[in-house]
């Protein structure tokens, strides 16, 4: 294990885990135990930032006591994964152009979704890198070592310009051969889904969603969709997604208060 703080409250770790890392695709997370003790008893749901030949790198923020603790944790330690998790992001280099939308630390899951369309496709990625303040801009230099183009938007206007990140998609122009990929708070994702549909663009979405379990079996990640999957309109983050496209969602029956 290895870790870094990359802002203030948010950490990247490195966890040597080549099992893991070997079948890993990106888009998929895994459980992460926080805690040599019993307590906290639950993992906690974390995206592959990257993936290495030997072990995948986690990001993330420091928001309640489980995380706290694994901001704790000393190069060296031991932490035990369960994993690879979930269903990750096609890549399908017939698209024209692909554009990656974060918000916050939504940004967690791109790096190594940008590193496989690198590889896949004739040109990298456009990065739309939304946070609320300067500081909060997360992997810009990752996702430029990688040949992307990256647009700054913060809430505040202290880098990039003063945007929000679907005003910055819509900016870009998006077309019926771009696929965008977002992640970050649900309103965020809600008004980027409704940019990339009114461009005719193919959008997908991962969804971040508090889970115990992680295989589907606790039902604590279900969000409203306008498909009905076994007799009802739900799907759980954890087995179904965390990667969906935008058009199943049912963005309007989504309770904001819920939102992490």
């Amino acid at each position: 294990m290895a870790r870094e703080c990359v802002a203030p409250g948010h950490w990247r770790m490195r966890l040597h885990a080549p099992d893991i890392a070997r079948a890993a695709i990106p888009g998929q997370f895994c459980m992460v135990e926080v805690s040599e003790t019993l307590y906290p008893f639950l993992r906690r749901p974390m995206c592959f930032s990257e993936i290495h030949d030997d072990g995948v790198s986690i990001l993330y923020k420091v928001e309640g006591e489980g995380t706290a603790l694994l901001a704790q944790r000393v190069p060296g330690q031991k932490c035990s994964l369960q994993g690879p998790l979930g269903n990750g992001f096609p890549v399908d280099g017939s698209f024209e152009r692909h554009i990656i939308v974060s918000g916050g630390i939504g940004v967690a899951t791109f790096p190594a979704l940008a590193q496989a369309l690198v590889g896949a496709c004739q040109r990298p990625p456009e990065v739309v890198l939304a946070a609320r303040t300067r500081e909060l801009l997360l992997c810009e230099d990752l996702f430029k070592g990688l040949g992307c183009t990256v647009y700054l938007a913060t809430d505040d206007g202290s880098a990039g310009q003063k945007a929000y990140a679907a005003g910055m998609l819509e900016r870009l122009n998006p077309g019926e051969a771009t696929r965008v990929y977002a992640c970050g708070p649900m309103i965020m994702m809600r008004t980027t889904a409704a940019v990339a549909r009114r461009a005719g663009a193919n959008c997908l979405v991962s969804l971040e969603a508090q889970m115990a379990c992680g295989d589907g079996a606790c039902l604590g990640c279900v969000v409203e969709s306008i498909e009905e999957y076994e007799g009802e309109k739900m799907v759980r983050v954890c087995v179904d997604g965390p990667v969906f496209d935008a058009a199943i969602i049912d963005w309007e029956a989504h309770n904001p208060a819920y939102d992490l």
